[in-house]
């Protein structure tokens, strides 16, 4: 569609978190300009009023398991190795690829509401994650999980070709689960394959004390050095979670500009630990914001991360200053696009391709408009998105879904997966 939006705020994130006063044109599923209103021979399919409204790039959410759709509040309340080990991964294994196609789109749906654009998605049946997505319209990185439960080196290797030529809506990256669920030998098998296509790789990383208590006892190294001991972050990457780190730590992700991937509600929950965010954003590290699964979140809420992000920054550390709104709400946006690899979708520029969100400025939460970007990250919710657009389509506008499924056949499906797997 050609889609003329005027009458509005726009927040670009080319010069920071400046707010501009500009119209945005879009063309097929790119933006063609940016600025004031001019001549054109563009035949608009619609021309949409802003009122005042903001207009920015979607967030992009750098770490979730769609397919856990199933499992949303199942199982909570307990730590972390118990509820993996004893709740998640015994029900999981009953899942099909069809069940994990239908729960890929219940959480598209909720990743829409909430402004989300894109997600770095690590789950089974990519297959089946790839094609909810592409029936949806929405764009998926997919983030390899192999494990010694299953999965090999010469599957991750065709995956990342195949996936990578399916569409423009995805892609893949090279990964695997976590350092904890691997032999020492499936890990270098994996890693080859990064060091063969030069690409960057992830994993889950230092979640727990007792996953980096765990890996010292195998290997005398925190998980972080092992891993980059082996070879795994020569060609970048980075790691989900990244709770409890070393200096060491802290150093190895500086020195090869890798990406630190940040879950605050999930760590939370799971009583993980806080993230020292501040310590490592002072430190020049990058950042990026990520929800984790609906079984653990569990909700799929960007707005709900950006606060936990911050607030829990302050209460950390003890000091009301630390973690600014500002480089909160570039995490949760540019920096989770840096981290996914999508760097044609970051910003607002001519040339990007067009994945927007409009932030609704006329709510009670919204006003007064001392500072907008601090009443996003503070007081901002799901409520303040009107709309949701992915590669130049609207896919959610005004409570509506635009996805080639109605909402209620896909929330039939997810309860119809729950009774037959039998999740008490």
């Amino acid at each position: 569609m050609n889609i003329r939006f005027y009458n509005g705020r726009i927040l670009s994130f080319v010069d920071g978190t400046k707010i501009t006063n500009e119209e945005v044109w879009v063309q097929s599923n790119k933006i063609v300009h940016i600025g004031n209103n001019k001549e054109t021979d563009i035949v608009w399919d619609r021309e949409y009023n802003l009122n005042g409204n903001l207009l920015m790039p979607g967030f992009k959410n750098a770490h979730t398991h769609s397919g856990m759709t199933a499992f949303r509040s199942h199982a909570d309340d307990l730590p972390l190795s118990e509820w993996l080990y004893n709740k998640i991964f015994p029900l999981e294994a009953k899942l099909t690829a069809q069940d994990v196609y239908d729960l890929s789109k219940l959480a598209i749906m909720e990743y829409l509401t909430s402004g989300i654009t894109a997600n770095f998605d690590m789950y089974m049946f990519k297959d089946a994650i790839a094609n909810a997505s592409l029936d949806c319209g929405f764009r998926t990185v997919l983030s390899e999980g192999i494990n010694n439960f299953g999965g090999d080196a010469q599957t991750v290797e065709n995956d990342f070709l195949r996936f990578n030529k399916k569409d423009s809506l995805i892609s893949s990256v090279l990964g695997f689960h976590a350092e904890y669920t691997c032999t020492k030998e499936l890990l270098q098998q994996v890693i080859a394959v990064a060091h063969k296509y030069k690409a960057p790789m992830y994993c889950h990383n230092s979640e727990s004390k007792q996953e980096v208590a765990e890996c010292l006892e195998r290997t005398g190294m925190t998980p972080t050095a092992f891993l980059d001991s082996l070879g795994m972050y020569e060609y970048g990457g980075g790691g989900f979670h990244c709770v409890h780190f070393t200096d060491q730590d802290m150093q190895i992700f500086k020195d090869k500009g890798l990406w630190v991937v940040s879950n605050p509600a999930s760590n939370a929950k799971l009583a993980s630990g806080i993230a020292p965010l501040n310590q490592y954003n002072g430190f020049g590290m990058n950042i990026a914001l990520g929800t984790d699964g609906p079984a653990s979140n569990n909700c799929l809420d960007m707005f709900r991360e950006m606060f936990l992000a911050t607030s829990l920054q302050k209460l950390y550390c003890d000091d009301a200053s630390a973690m600014s709104a500002e480089k909160v709400l570039e995490m949760a946006t540019v920096g989770g696009a840096k981290a996914m690899g999508l760097t044609d979708c970051d910003t607002l520029q001519v040339g990007k391709k067009a994945d927007m969100i409009i932030i609704d400025l006329q709510q009670p939460n919204m006003q007064p408009e001392n500072n907008i970007v601090k009443n996003i990250v503070y007081s901002g919710s799901k409520q303040n998105v009107i709309l949701t657009m992915v590669d130049g389509k609207i896919l959610y506008e005004k409570g509506k879904f635009f996805i080639g499924t109605s909402p209620q056949s896909i929330y039939e499906k997810a309860n119809e997966i729950i009774k037959r797997l039998k999740v008490d």
